[in-house]
């Protein structure tokens, strides 16, 4: 099976594009150790285990560059200079500012000379209470959260079902796929395998095969596969190979042999 690189899906080892997403497939190559059947993006091989990727590059060991002569000679010491630095000198500390005292006047902004006019921004000082304010407490009122209503118990939940069918073109009769099988046979009445679609009972049914074509279903997914007919199948007018699935939609047309005589419009609802 190839495993499809952008949804992980298990697709034939004959399909060229993914049946899920229709991404293009990885191609296939052969394991050098056992020879069996490995993708070409792969890193081990799914049979024997042999590392691929130690298979296809070689280890290359270089040697380290030189180093050049000019960077191992030592660096030169550093030059003592000839005269001595002055001591540093301790800088005098700032005026501290008078410490601000209630009631007392207000200093003068350094800058602003004796009697020099101020603008009104400095001349606005702020107005200091001697009592806090008084806090007027406030009631505070319980939030009652209202009753929650119980939930009905009257309404059941119904689950929905999906349900295939087949809707025979040439005499517009639908047939309903079994919802309990994971492999739905499509074919005629044969001592091996008794279809689970019985197509004996339409016009034209000797051009479909006793064991014809498979519909298998994965979880809500249904695809089909010719298992060797001797008239073929077609979806949507285009022949399917044997081997190859093909994920069926709403509305493809599936005819079972030649000449479009046995067809079917896969529906579901």
């Amino acid at each position: 099976m190839i495993v499809c690189p952008n949804c992980n899906h298990q697709n034939p080892d004959a399909a060229v594009q993914c049946e899920a997403c229709y991404t293009p497939l990885p191609a296939m190559t052969t394991c050098p150790n056992c020879g069996a059947s490995v993708q070409a993006d792969a890193s081990f091989c799914g049979q024997c285990g042999f590392n691929l990727q130690d298979a296809a590059t070689e280890v290359t060991h270089s040697t380290p560059p030189s180093v050049p002569a000019s960077a191992e000679e030592p660096l030169p010491a550093t030059i003592s200079p000839d005269f001595d630095l002055p001591d540093l000198v301790v800088p005098e500390p700032l005026v501290q500012p008078d410490p601000l005292v209630m009631g007392s006047p207000q200093p003068q902004p350094v800058g602003v000379p004796d009697g020099g006019a101020l603008p009104e921004e400095a001349l606005v000082s702020p107005t200091v209470s001697s009592s806090p304010p008084s806090v007027q407490p406030t009631s505070v009122q319980p939030s009652v959260q209202p009753a929650m209503a119980p939930a009905s118990t009257g309404s059941q939940t119904q689950l929905q079902t999906q349900v295939a069918r087949l809707l025979h073109v040439q005499t517009n009769t639908s047939v309903e796929l079994p919802t309990n099988l994971a492999v739905i046979h499509i074919g005629k009445p044969n001592d091996r395998i008794p279809p689970d679609v019985d197509v004996s009972g339409f016009p034209h049914s000797e051009i479909v095969s006793r064991i014809h074509a498979d519909i298998r279903v994965e979880g809500d997914i249904y695809y089909i596969e010719d298992v060797g007919s001797s008239n073929g199948t077609y979806i949507n007018n285009a022949p399917l190979p044997i081997g190859n699935r093909h994920r069926l939609r709403p509305g493809d047309r599936i005819a079972l042999g030649k000449g479009d005589k046995v067809t079917f419009l896969f529906q579901i609802s």
